[in-house]
Formats: structure tokens, sequence, C-alpha cells
């Protein structure tokens, strides 16, 4: 009988060690909780908390909390942050939340009222009523420009569709720029067919979203086909290139007299081209640059080659865009 009461109390110890360790295993500190993150000594809780934080949105000015305290429904309250960031809490004063996620804010909240011995274990929540900025800035090259209230976590696509998509001028970068964090904007490709996808990222109200403008080459007078050409890609565009996005000159053009009228800070330069001997290969072909424009004149009329400046200009703001 002694013998089974030994075997018997191991056994009980044994029991009572395993549960010991395991629930040892389980308790982790407040301030290392976090949703989502591994356990154990291959856990990186700084590498989660900052995955985490550029996925929260901000605290910022004028924004309208509800901040309550668990059974303690007299301390519940809907506060708005102030231009310096801070709030006033019932029994707590000013507290400075201005840049905090809402689950850092009900911390600060918590260790600031257990801190002054108001309350033991205080259990706060935060939660966001109305953020001051609800809605997303599209501007750039899109063909309605304006603040589009789309709340919650949306994409880059969605905000850029809500504002009519982009116009022939777009180029192939968009700026984003964080409520959270202003002076580092992100520079987003805008692509095209399977890869878009992966540059479609997520952007939140109070984003500012600018869709570039591509330059634009403009080829005017004798040729098949007068347009604007966009340089897509920032690929460089010659004066042959041009003319044979122009679907090549007309049998009448004059090709001595053709010139590029460019735009420099001192004005609208007209430069001489020789597009015979270009497309001879007798002369160097001509780098062109976004804004210029191409003047084939006609040989058919005498005064076509004198055509001004101001003309050729009004001629290549009539004419239509077109992508490479």
């Amino acid at each position: 009988m002694k013998c089974k009461l030994t075997s018997l109390t191991v056994l009980l110890l044994a029991a009572l060690s395993s549960a010991y360790s395991f629930a040892q295993d389980r308790v982790v500190p407040k301030e290392a909780r976090i949703e989502g993150a591994p356990s154990g000594p291959q856990a990186k809780p700084d590498a989660v908390s900052s995955a985490r934080s550029t996925r929260e949105l901000m605290i910022g000015a004028g924004d309208l909390l509800e901040v309550s305290l668990y059974g303690m429904p007299d301390f519940k309250t809907d506060v708005r942050v102030s231009s310096g960031g801070e709030i006033s809490l019932p029994m707590l004063g000013t507290v400075t939340v201005r840049g905090l996620s809402v689950e850092q804010a009900a911390n600060l909240i918590e260790r600031n009222l257990s801190q002054k011995g108001i309350f033991n274990d205080p259990h706060i929540t935060v939660f966001v009523k109305e953020y001051a900025t609800q809605g997303i800035s599209v501007l750039g090259e899109v063909q309605k420009p304006g603040i589009y209230p789309l709340l919650g976590e949306r994409n880059l696509y969605d905000a850029i569709s809500a504002a009519g998509g982009t116009t022939p001028k777009a180029g192939r970068f968009v700026m984003v720029t964080r409520r959270n964090d202003p002076r580092h904007p992100l520079q987003v490709p805008l692509l095209s067919g399977a890869d878009s996808m992966k540059n479609n990222v997520t952007v939140e109200p109070g984003d500012t979203i600018v869709v570039s403008k591509a330059g634009v080459v403009y080829v005017v007078g004798e040729v098949h086909q007068p347009g604007g050409f966009v340089m897509e890609n920032g690929n460089d565009i010659t004066v042959l290139k041009a003319i044979a996005l122009a679907q090549g000159t007309n049998p009448n053009a004059k090709l001595d007299g053709a010139r590029v009228i460019r735009k420099t800070a001192e004005g609208p330069q007209d430069v001489p081209l020789s597009l015979k001997k270009i497309m001879a290969a007798q002369a160097p072909d001509i780098q062109l640059q976004a804004d210029d424009v191409v003047f084939v004149p006609s040989s058919a009329a005498k005064g076509a080659t004198k055509r001004g400046v101001e003309a050729i200009l009004q001629m290549a703001t009539g004419v239509a865009i077109w992508r490479l």
C-alpha cells in the first residue's frame, strides 16, 4: 500500500510540474503582447512592431477619439485631438497622442493612470470615431482631380479609378505621400499588365496621390498624322523617331525648312533643322526634349516657311495626344 501511494505521489508531482512549466511559457508581459507575433526565441518584436506600424493609421490633429475605461462608464468620453496633438481626459488631464496608433495611445493612457495611482490595473480602449482628413487626395494627370472619401484601407488603383483614371499625358510614376509620414513620399511605378498588381500599394484616409506628367513631343505641319507623342517610361525621342511616329512627311513637305521650337527660360527658341540631311544620314539625328515642337513646312506656298513661332505653338496645342 505504501509503494502504491508513493508512486501516485510521484505521478501527481510530475503532472503539477508540467502544468507549471506550461503556464510559465504562456505568460507574456503585457508590454510584449503583439497580435500575430511569433512566440519563443525566434520572435522578433521590433520587426513585428515595425511591420504593424506601417499598416496602422496614426492619430492626427483634429481626429475625434472615443476613450473608455473598462468597468468605469463615467470615464467614457469623446474627445477631439487638438492642433498640438493633445487630448484632455477626466481625472488624468492632458495626454499627447499625435503620431500614435490607437493601441499605443491606449497603453500610454493606462501607464499614466497607473503611475499617478488613480487605478491599479486599468484597461483602456481607444477608438477613432472620425478622422480629420476623411478622403484621399488624387492630383496630377487624372481625369477628375479632387478629394475622394475612400474610407478605410484601400488600394492605389481604387483611388485613381475614383478620379476617372489617368489622362493621355500621364507619366509612368505615381507619388504617394502618407498622412503619417509626409516627409518621405513613396514613388510607385504605374505599370500595365501582370506586373501592375505588384505596385497596387495600400492607401489610407489623408494620403495624397499625384500622378506624374509624361514628357510630350509635338510634330506639326506637313506630316501624315500631326500630334503630340508621349515619351513613355522616360524614353528618348529623336527627330527621325518623331517623324516616324507622325507616319512620315507629306510629298509637298519642305525638308530643308524644318524647325524645332524649344521652350527655354528665356522664352521659345527657334532651332533650324536640316531634315533632308538627317534623313539621308548626312547629319546627326537630334535628340528632342519634352515639349519640343517639330515643324515641317510646305513647299507649295511661299509664306509657309515664314510661319511664326507663335503660330507654330498654336498648331501644337491643337493636335491630339498619342501614346507610343
